[in-house]
């Protein structure tokens, strides 16, 4: 990551990128594909761009990074418990909030989730919440799998959704430390993603981004080979595709994401989290910055979080 100042404007610009893309994912979910420019449009004229679960899940992640100085899982579950009883309607599936019931009732954080889905789900709500992970850790890959499963367990214990965390944050992680100044080299970012995950199923996925990358516009393909669903595995390597296929235009990678329709408002917003994290938050709309809800809070949180990372 090199100079000081370029890593703040990462940490920023991915926090304002994830909560950018889910909220704007979250407004075209269940519409058609819509041209960029009427997107463009769309976004223009609305008042305020409202984040959703997604957003509000990774807040919590940071907010307790940020106060214990590293991962402590009780604290990170009860922010997330108490920050959904504040605000329940953020859009939250059927199971988290059973979840945080249990935990209100006394039951252990790492345990609490099997109550609600036994055997562990393996849907994307952890991987979703993970990129203030990937900035923490950005130079740590052991460390930051390590807790990228921890806080899964809080929610989603299956091994699949709790890898596909741990992949969402590492591509965080790799989005930091590249240089945005110079091209990256999707072919070598995807051969460490690939040195980094060891489940069949996502490695089968990263490995078809090659030969994906060659056609992204054949949408219907990608969604064919990638998913774009709810579960982990059909879309953290979606969104990583969505990044790595325009990596020098954030609003063109949320677009992007956007328009490949399913879960739209996850796999954007993790998209926008890797986007934001390797170009920074000047390559992030202005306007689109000022309609964003709690900006202000959202940047305040992303600059904490890189204090307390690189040891200020």
């Amino acid at each position: 990551m090199g100079d000081s100042k370029l890593g703040r404007k990462k940490f920023l610009g991915s926090l304002v990128g994830a909560a950018l893309g889910d909220a704007i994912g979250a407004s075209r979910e269940g519409h058609r594909i819509a041209a960029e420019r009427e997107i463009r449009n769309m976004v223009r004229i609305s008042h305020t761009l409202r984040y959703t679960d997604d957003t509000h899940m990774t807040i919590g992640v940071a907010e307790s990074l940020v106060e214990n100085r590293g991962f402590n899982g009780a604290h990170m579950a009860q922010r997330f418990a108490d920050n959904y009883f504040q605000e329940p309607w953020r859009g939250y599936g059927p199971g988290p909030p059973r979840v945080f019931r249990f935990l209100r009732s006394g039951e252990a954080w790492d345990k609490a989730a099997g109550y609600v889905y036994p055997g562990g789900s393996f849907g994307n709500g952890a991987a979703m919440r993970a990129a203030p992970i990937g900035l923490f850790f950005w130079n740590k890959p052991a460390e930051l799998k390590k807790v990228a499963y921890q806080a899964s367990l809080i929610t989603h214990s299956h091994p699949l959704g709790m890898e596909g965390a741990a992949l969402q944050a590492m591509a965080v992680a790799l989005a930091v430390a590249e240089n945005s100044d110079e091209s990256l080299d999707p072919q070598s970012f995807i051969s460490r993603l690939l040195d980094f995950t060891t489940e069949d199923i996502y490695r089968a996925k990263i490995a078809k981004l090659r030969l994906l990358l060659e056609r992204p516009d054949d949408r219907q393909t990608v969604v064919q080979e990638l998913g774009h669903g709810i579960e982990a595995f059909n879309s953290v390597p979606t969104a990583i595709f969505a990044f790595l296929a325009h990596t020098q235009d954030f609003v063109s990678a949320v677009i992007y994401a956007v328009n490949l329709g399913g879960d739209t408002d996850t796999i954007a917003s993790m998209a926008g989290a890797i986007s934001g994290a390797y170009l920074g938050i000047e390559a992030i709309l202005t306007e689109w910055q000022e309609q964003l809800e709690n900006r202000d809070y959202i940047l305040n949180l992303a600059d904490r979080l890189w204090q307390v990372a690189s040891g200020r």
